[in-house]
């Protein structure tokens, strides 16, 4: 069983008398790869910053490892950060940028080259350290951003949107770089980014956050399968989200007909939200046994992996599908969803809802 590494407890944090974090509850254990997902400022790099010691929080105490650590700075906690930016130093070299944080803490010269050599060699770049910060290509000096990181040995890995600047093509190199390097390490890393492809990918756990609280937490698996608000389900991925009526356990009505589910305990003829994905909406020959919907296709892109297509139903709901078959425009088609598919949610009450009350959420191994 792992131990909790990052208590976060009633955590609130105020900008010029705007609240962007308010009463933060969240647990992180040890050696897990958890990801702080949101749109611009929604909080989370308020949050990263707070781990970090590079912000206070106005109320609230951060504990790491079952110590308080809310009045340590940055250089006095058992972490590292790598930044967006890098922060790399351009008058050293590539291994003297390494060893900065070791000669501060005035480790033997012998200590350090090991150090470097291990580095290196763990972000791929042996035979580099000899070689100008400006001569490295992008990819090249967030690596040496990491190596950096890691020769000090932290117990916490922070990442601040780390792979923003790079082309897409390095992008998806440096996240199994960083899978390869979490699991090598044995260490937490706590990222955070805006990016759903990079928190899919790479998490042990998503934190999905907006308007400074958490919207839902959990596997990269549930948080897509089973968003539990209408936000979650827009921001990860494409959906579709239809209105309905729960008719009793196990049947939900859709524009008007009757589909099956594997949702209950919402009452029976009640109001509820539905979020089908995209890569979830069958499309059949019009007169097909399994159809319930009825329509027309309306638009198709194609997107290389698949086409995007968007289907109009008879009662002229408009439906977003992913398929690697394509569908003319104009096409008479028949709609079917499986029971799996189909991800009940309850209406909130009023616009500014808050989806999830501001209450503890662990971070599972």
């Amino acid at each position: 069983m792992k131990k909790n590494l990052i208590d976060l407890s009633h955590i609130s944090k105020t900008f010029d008398g705007d609240r962007v974090i308010d009463d933060f509850n969240l647990t992180i254990k040890e050696n897990t790869f958890v990801t702080l997902l949101g749109p611009s400022g929604c909080g989370k790099t308020t949050i990263l910053r707070i781990i970090g010691g590079f912000l206070k929080p106005d109320m609230g105490r951060v504990f790491f490892d079952g110590k308080d650590i809310t009045e340590l700075p940055p250089e006095k906690r058992q972490l590292n950060t790598v930044f967006q930016k890098y922060a790399l130093f351009p008058h050293m070299n590539v291994e003297d940028n390494i060893a900065f944080g070791l000669r501060i803490k005035k480790k033997s010269e012998d200590f350090i080259k090991s150090k470097i050599e291990y580095a290196l060699k763990l972000v791929n770049l042996e035979g580099y350290g000899k070689r100008d910060i400006d001569a490295l290509s992008g990819g090249q000096q967030q690596r040496i951003a990491i190596a950096r990181a890691i020769v000090n040995e932290p117990k916490l890995l922070l990442l601040d949107e780390p792979l923003g600047a790079l082309d897409l093509k390095l992008r998806q190199e440096m996240q199994y770089e960083l899978i390869r390097l979490k699991n090598e390490l044995g260490i937490t890393f706590i990222y955070v980014t805006h990016d759903q492809e990079e928190a899919l990918t790479m998490s042990d756990t998503i934190v999905v956050m907006n308007q400074g609280y958490i919207q839902q937490m959990g596997t990269p698996e549930q948080i897509y399968n089973e968003p539990e608000n209408a936000f979650v389900a827009t921001f990860i991925g494409d959906s579709n989200i239809v209105s309905g009526k729960m008719i009793e356990d196990y049947a939900v009505e859709i524009s008007g007909k009757k589909f099956r589910c594997i949702d209950a305990g919402f009452g029976k003829n009640k109001a509820v939200d539905i979020v089908i994905r995209p890569e979830d909406v069958e499309i059949l020959e019009p007169n097909s046994p399994k159809a319930i919907l009825h329509g027309r296709m309306t638009h198709v892109i194609f997107k290389g992996e698949m086409y995007e297509m968007l289907c109009v139903t008879d009662d002229g709901k408009e439906w977003l599908v992913h398929s690697t078959i394509l569908h003319e425009v104009g096409k008479e088609v028949g709609v079917y969803v499986e029971p799996y598919n189909i991800q009940i949610m309850n209406k909130p009450t009023s616009e500014d809802e808050e989806a999830i009350d501001p209450v503890v959420y662990e971070a599972e191994e």
